[in-house]
């Protein structure tokens, strides 16, 4: 991932294997090498990767698949505790040219089958070298401040977390950025989901663990979903709760900052009533919203919640799920009305695109490259880094609108819509 990784002391060679021939002549080429020959471990893949979860991983890995019973399983297990930067060399006995191609998608350089050839192994080892010292791009821009942004949907189901992966992969892709996407729904969050993604054990070992938290743990514990993009999501099981005072949230938040060029954060809205630390870093905060009543009251008490707690934060009003033919709930000049702030961004709603994004594992905005539907997310990914990079003071807002005609009328919708801004205050206290 062509992300600034914090850098660690790294050994230049470690192997794993399952049987002495093979050790035997993994070390002969390794001293040929200038490499310690007793950094050959028995164990194969397994000890592997038991070793790899608690030290810092070599810069070239040789690890033997012999005793495997699943060996594309084993290497995502690999993956996951496999710093970023590590070549991979693999090596078994199964002759297949399919099994090859795939272990070669998976990410690792190449596969030699056992008996192990000495000039094979030679030429590995020199292709792995020459790909660790190859030069490294010149980055000839100028440095960018960190982009911090958090989406929060209003209600459950307007499409937070649809918006907050397919703005990460705009991010990533079209901005060419590393990104992070932080989904901080524990229990039941779609970020990895969404992107076809095992979301593995990271947030809730962060949970847990707060002392863990650094910027190795960040290499591990991030999945990989592109070049420049990865995310840290959860399935925690539901049977039992994660209590946490949000310290282990600001922690990631930290080391996020420190490892990549911009951070989102799918914030469910009770984070903003639990943790609202997390917001005093945030510079743009995407409230995704849908033209319904309760929308409509609970877009303005985030807005205002906003303006209180975390000044600095720009918000932008995103519209989803608009329904182009069915009737409104409330129109969009009334709802803008109401919040007294113009929607930045309407999204139609489209089912056939979401269906097909779901089916293909991938985010809205990547299926729907192309699409009217999403184009929208387009300038809107470009405004929001414009933000944070300081060229745009903040998102375009509307005046004060004016009451419409018949919007106060007693007991009508409409007339309990635009007397909200004015009702709530009111409310009395409890006794």
């Amino acid at each position: 991932m062509n992300a600034p990784w914090r850098p660690t002391t790294r050994d230049p060679f470690v192997g794993f294997v399952c049987d002495e021939p093979t050790a035997e002549t993994i070390r002969n080429i390794a001293g040929e090498l200038g490499w310690a020959p007793e950094k050959v471990n028995k164990g194969g893949l397994r000890n592997a990767v038991q070793t790899l979860s608690v030290a810092a991983s070599p810069q070239i890995l040789f690890v033997d698949l012999s005793e495997s019973g699943d060996p594309l399983n084993d290497i995502n297990a690999l993956a996951e505790v496999c710093e970023p930067g590590t070549v991979v060399i693999a090596a078994g006995q199964v002759n297949d040219v399919r099994l090859y191609r795939d272990l070669v998608a998976s990410g690792i350089q190449d596969y030699l089958l056992k008996p192990l050839s000495p000039d094979l192994l030679r030429e590995a080892f020199a292709t792995a070298q020459a790909l660790l010292n190859a030069p490294k791009p010149v980055d000839l821009g100028v440095e960018r401040p960190h982009c911090s942004i958090a989406v929060i949907g209003t209600r459950g189901g307007v499409g937070a977390s649809t918006i907050a992966t397919s703005l990460a992969w705009l991010i990533s892709e079209k901005h060419a950025r590393a990104t992070a996407l932080l989904d901080l729904d524990v229990h039941f969050g779609t970020a990895a989901l969404a992107l076809d993604l095992e979301p593995g054990r990271g947030l809730t070992d962060a949970i847990e663990n707060p002392s863990r938290i650094d910027g190795l743990f960040i290499e591990r514990a991030m999945v990989r979903a592109g070049e420049r993009l990865a995310i840290l999501s959860a399935e925690a099981p539901i049977n039992a709760p994660l209590i946490s005072d949000g310290s282990a949230f600001y922690q990631l938040q930290e080391e996020m900052r420190a490892a990549f060029e911009c951070t989102i954060t799918d914030l469910p809205r009770a984070m903003l009533v639990n943790h609202p630390h997390l917001m005093s870093e945030v510079q743009v905060a995407v409230i995704v919203t849908e033209l319904t009543l309760a929308a409509a009251r609970d877009t303005i008490r985030i807005l205002a919640w906003l303006k209180q707690n975390a000044s600095q934060a720009q918000p932008f009003v995103l519209a989803n799920k608009v329904h182009g033919a069915a009737p409104l709930e409330i129109s969009r000049k009334d709802f803008e009305n109401s919040i007294e702030r113009k929607v930045d961004v309407l999204l139609n709603f489209d089912q056939k695109l979401a269906a097909q994004a779901a089916k293909l594992g991938k985010t809205l905005a990547e299926a729907g490259k192309g699409s009217k539907t999403i184009a929208p997310l387009l300038p809107l990914a470009t405004r929001l880094l414009s933000v944070t990079d300081g060229f745009e003071e903040a998102p375009a807002k509307g005046g004060k609108a004016k009451p419409q005609d018949g919007a106060k009328q007693g007991g009508s919708l409409l007339g309990k819509f635009a007397d909200l801004k004015a009702m709530m205050p009111k409310r009395a206290p409890k006794a």
